[in-house]
């Protein structure tokens, strides 16, 4: 009977989290509630974001992960709400939104399926790139269909010998009249091989950043061709190949601002990513904080209920205490990143490796209240824990936040 019931819960919760993320259950606010501090107008957006999580995400969020399912239509609806372009633009279909906008909607969205959510995140960034530093002709050429999702995107910036060490990036672009000829590979691309766009940071100059460049490649360009699916431990929402170039021909006007401008579109947009992807973290702990809640209130041991120890009262109240403070410090670097301030790159790296190393914290002990119930798959808590671990890794490891925050504060 445990084993029913707790699965029937976990349903119950899952259809709820639209509904019931901000509130107790008599009404009163949670110290948890997400849509503390935000605007009226945030507020909406983050409704909308729950309830689309709730329905169009939840349900199927075990399934898509099973059957590594990368769910393209689910997407496009997703983009009917705005969420294909959110701080694109809106004179080529984006909505225009702010940075911390955005987070609130990736938190939210992500408590229905963080690996798809963290695509969705990718997305944008690609999106963003091609809106801020591409000419007014690329702009209108590539971002109305991105916009919409009818045409999906991809970030080419990891390659298999560089991976947080990016300036060291060796897939070369040499420029033959009006097109470059480019050559090398990308590793750890989500989306590869099913999306359309790829944007790629590739050598046009010599060794170092100065002699990077980007470009923008379109799906069935010659010589452009996909390795293996990855098998991964989590995100299995959406597929991870390497991108293969082999003489590609891409024209000069697909190149993102000038020659050797491309590390630094790269940092810009990666800025923002990491953002991004600690506000899918935060999703992820929100959600579990409310499954461990719920679990300790209806499974029992030693004749009692779970919620009656105080040592698991005192675990709850940390993990609370985590998210509030990651959620606060992911929402200050977004501001800031909005307002171009000068600490703006040190912030979004501290929220990045904080919100990611608490929120996987918060995660693996809502686990560890499930007891063994967390290691089944039946039970949504282990998905979690699955799908943010990469988030430590991934837009600059936390090792490298911490080399950033530090040069930042040597050079203050």
């Amino acid at each position: 009977m445990a084993w029913r019931g707790c699965c029937r819960l976990e349903l119950q919760l899952r259809r709820s989290f639209g509904r019931n993320q901000a509130w107790g259950r008599r009404g009163i606010v949670s110290c948890i509630d997400p849509s503390a501090g935000l605007t009226e107008e945030q507020k909406e957006f983050q409704r909308v974001a729950f309830d689309f999580a709730a329905k169009e995400m939840a349900p199927h969020m075990a399934e898509w992960d099973e059957k590594e399912i990368f769910p393209v239509e689910t997407l496009r609806k997703a983009s009917q709400l705005g969420f294909g372009g959110i701080y694109v633009r809106p004179d080529v279909g984006g909505s225009g939104l702010s940075r911390l906008d955005t987070s609130v909607i990736f938190e939210a969205l992500s408590t229905g399926c963080v690996s798809t959510t963290a695509y969705i995140s990718i997305h944008n960034m690609c999106a963003w790139m091609i809106d801020t530093f591409g000419s007014e002709e690329q702009r209108h050429k590539f971002c109305p269909s991105l916009c919409s999702m009818e045409k999906l995107a991809s970030y080419c910036l990891t390659e298999p010998g560089s991976g947080s060490d990016a300036a060291s990036l060796l897939t070369s672009a040499k420029r033959k009249g009006d097109t470059y000829v480019l050559n090398g590979s990308k590793a750890f691309i989500s989306g590869g091989g099913d999306t359309d766009v790829y944007v790629v940071m590739c050598r046009t100059g010599g060794l170092g950043p100065k002699g990077i460049s980007c470009l923008v490649l379109e799906k069935g360009i010659p010589g452009l061709s996909f390795g293996k699916k990855e098998r991964k431990m989590g995100w299995n929402s959406q597929p991870t190949r390497a991108v293969i170039f082999e003489d590609c021909a891409v024209p000069v006007a697909n190149r993102l601002g000038e020659e050797g401008q491309g590390f630094n579109i790269a940092m810009k947009g990666l800025n923002g990513g990491r953002i991004n992807i600690a506000s899918c973290s935060l999703g992820a702990a929100h959600a579990c904080v409310l499954l461990a809640r719920d679990h300790l209130n209806v499974r029992k041991q030693f004749g009692e209920f779970l919620a009656s120890s105080q040592y698991l009262q005192f675990r709850l109240a940390e993990m609370a205490t985590r998210l509030v403070a990651a959620r606060l410090m992911v929402r200050n670097a977004a501001r800031a990143l909005q307002e171009n301030r000068e600490d703006a790159v040190a912030l979004c790296s501290m929220a990045k490796l904080f919100a990611t190393d608490e929120c996987f914290e918060i995660c693996n002990q809502a686990l560890q209240m499930y007891g063994g119930y967390g290691y089944l798959k039946d039970y949504t808590v282990q998905q979690f824990v699955r799908d943010i671990r990469v988030h430590q890794i991934l837009e600059g490891t936390n090792e490298v936040m911490r080399m950033i925050v530090a040069r930042s504060l040597l050079q203050a």
